[in-house]
């Protein structure tokens, strides 16, 4: 799969982002902020950066030292998850346009999720301390 466009936007329409992404692979965060955030395992893609339009209705919120979450102010949508320096993004799937063809590839933070759900797809799983080593040469922390 080659690197493509992808467009989003919140519920109401008045915040929308759009994005290259290398590959639309969904990966499921299951850290305590995300689930508490998006109401259940945050679904999101990966990209190196973002434009996003209709600021004036965008909330940012500093979730951690190395985090913050973007979500629209009208109507509340959680839209994505980005490092703090803004080098990376997740964006949520569910916010996309169009993601007909993603694929589900990988689950974060797996030794958070609660015992009462689990997913029926073969997933790439990583513990917290997992996602912290991969992420550790690139910068701190990685997510929250």
């Amino acid at each position: 799969m080659t690197a493509r466009k992808v467009t989003g936007k919140c519920l109401c329409g008045a915040v929308r982002f759009e994005a290259v992404v290398e590959k639309l692979e969904v990966g499921a965060c299951h850290c305590g902020i995300c689930r508490r955030w998006a109401g259940g395992p945050f679904m999101a893609v990966g990209a190196s950066a973002a434009v996003l339009s209709g600021i004036d209705d965008l909330g940012i919120f500093q979730s951690s030292e190395w985090g913050e979450r973007g979500f629209c102010r009208e109507c509340g949508s959680s839209l994505f998850w980005r490092s703090r320096d803004e080098s990376h993004y997740a964006l949520s799937v569910n916010a996309l346009q169009d993601a007909s063809d993603a694929t589900f590839s990988t689950e974060i933070f797996i030794d958070s999720k609660p015992a009462w759900y689990d997913f029926a797809n073969d997933t790439k799983k990583m513990t917290g301390a997992e996602v912290f080593a991969a992420f550790a040469p690139a910068q701190e922390v990685p997510h929250g």
